[in-house]
């Protein structure tokens, strides 16, 4: 067992397998959720230590990584009244593996800096199965190599494929730009997909058509079959989460003067569908939303 402390915030749906692979590779992990019933119940599960506060968590441990809805709450959590931050020794670590904004994960590097405290942002793809499998894709942004060599143990215990994208922040850029990508897939197939409807095309055969020809993608191969033509709804990736990733990609490209169209639109789109059925839903639900639109209904 290595004598490195792992702390670990935030055990959700991600959270939660994620810290249970860092415990099964032998590190001494110390757990934390806002819900005080979670935090015991899977510190038992995994042979973790369950932490009663922020404070506490950061106290006992060298590094800490956090699975957190928003970067802001990842802020809140690390130097807010009663944050991990604030009992962390000097030389710590900070991985935020959550999906933050670029440049709040910049200012927070630096107000941590202050205090001799490392940080990285290393944010996932590959949801709840290779989370738990521990196959995660992982994108990270680092300022230092000493930052990120000591941060790759601990990485290597939930991700088998690691890219190191540049300083600070660049991970959470790649995260948003990913996810970008594959909500304009899916809107572009769901798009397909009722026009194909409203001709009379059978969905599940327009699909197969789709995924052995070159409109397919990941949501087509693996998302839209059984969410979708076959009602689902399930995916596990929530639509405020899916819409909070594109709208920080639509925030780039804002903040870079591009004003690139089709991230603006498919912003548009995706906000439409979860002011329309709520943030809570399955992001695959927005098939719904969109499907009435086009019918008028």
């Amino acid at each position: 067992m290595t004598t490195q402390k792992i702390g670990f915030a935030g055990l959700g749906n991600m959270g939660a397998p994620m810290s249970a692979n860092i415990a099964k590779a032998g590190y001494d992990v110390v757990v934390y959720d806002v819900d005080a019933a979670r935090t015991k119940a899977h510190a038992a599960a995994i042979g973790a230590t369950p932490a009663a506060s922020l404070a506490e968590l950061g106290s006992a441990v060298d590094v800490v990584v956090t699975m957190l809805p928003t970067g802001k709450i990842v802020t809140d959590a690390a130097i807010g009244q009663g944050g991990f931050a604030t009992t962390l020794k000097p030389g710590s670590l900070l991985i935020d593996m959550s999906s933050s904004v670029p440049a709040g994960s910049r200012d927070l590097a630096e107000a941590l800096a202050q205090k001799g405290i490392r940080f990285v942002d290393a944010p996932v793809s590959g949801a709840v199965p290779r989370a738990t499998t521990g196959t995660l894709t992982l994108m990270v942004g680092a300022n230092s190599d000493a930052d990120f060599d000591l941060a790759e143990p601990v990485l290597k215990t939930m991700g088998n494929m690691i890219f190191r994208t540049g300083s600070v922040g660049t991970g959470h850029a790649m995260k948003a730009l990913n996810n970008y990508v594959a909500a304009a897939g899916f809107a572009a197939a769901s798009e397909a997909l009722i026009m194909g409807k409203m001709l009379g095309l059978d969905p599940a055969i327009a699909l197969e058509i789709m995924n052995v020809s070159t409109g397919r993608n990941f949501s087509t191969e693996k998302t839209i079959k059984t969410e979708v033509v076959e009602g689902g709804y399930a995916s596990g990736f929530g639509l405020a989460l899916l819409t909070k990733d594109v709208r920080i990609a639509a925030d780039i490209s804002t903040s870079l003067g591009a004003d690139l169209p089709l991230v603006a639109q498919t912003i548009a789109w995706w906000e439409r569908a979860q002011d329309t059925i709520g943030g809570a839903k399955d992001h695959t639900e927005a098939f719904k939303v969109w499907e009435e639109a086009a019918s008028g209904r």
